[in-house]
């Protein structure tokens, strides 16, 4: 085979519909939309449009609601922090606050504060300060002789 023999399967192209090119095309004239009437007009859109009767969208009624001063948090695992001591990018020695896990690259921004939480395996002895962190990350950083401080009270709910 060679690239001058590629043909696409039999039926996989149709060729452009050319509409409104005389009647010996069988789309002349009107172009296959009918006679009048708003669907033969162009410009018009009439997706939400119901006949003068109520449109469903706004016959059902709102749900949910958007906190407007919702804090939104950076979110952290233990596996990933384990896997950047591992690899040497973040020191395991000292503390370990927020500032640092941006600056190795865990984390791209700190939003309203970081957030740890338990998923993966932590073996290294860590010290670390965030804004928030769950239950079960606490108890796993302890369990592995490190120490997790939450710098505010209300953030570790």
């Amino acid at each position: 085979m060679k690239l001058n023999e590629l043909r696409d399967n039999p039926g996989a192209t149709q060729r452009r519909k050319r509409v409104g090119r005389g009647p010996g095309s069988g789309t002349g004239k009107m172009g296959g939309r009918g006679i009048k009437g708003q669907k033969s007009r162009s410009g018009v859109a009439i997706k939400g449009y119901e006949g003068g009767q109520m449109p469903i969208y706004q016959r059902l009624p709102k749900r949910g609601f958007n906190k407007p001063n919702r804090k939104s948090f950076a979110v952290v695992n233990l596996g990933l922090i384990q896997k950047f001591v591992d690899a040497g990018k973040l020191d395991a020695s000292g503390a370990i606050d927020e500032d640092a896990l941006v600056s190795c690259g865990l984390v791209r921004r700190k939003l309203d504060g970081i957030r740890v939480l338990a998923k993966g395996d932590i073996s290294a002895k860590l010290t670390l300060n965030v804004t928030g962190a769950s239950k079960s990350a606490v108890e796993a950083v302890e369990k592995a002789g490190g120490s997790l401080t939450v710098t505010t009270a209300h953030a570790a709910e």
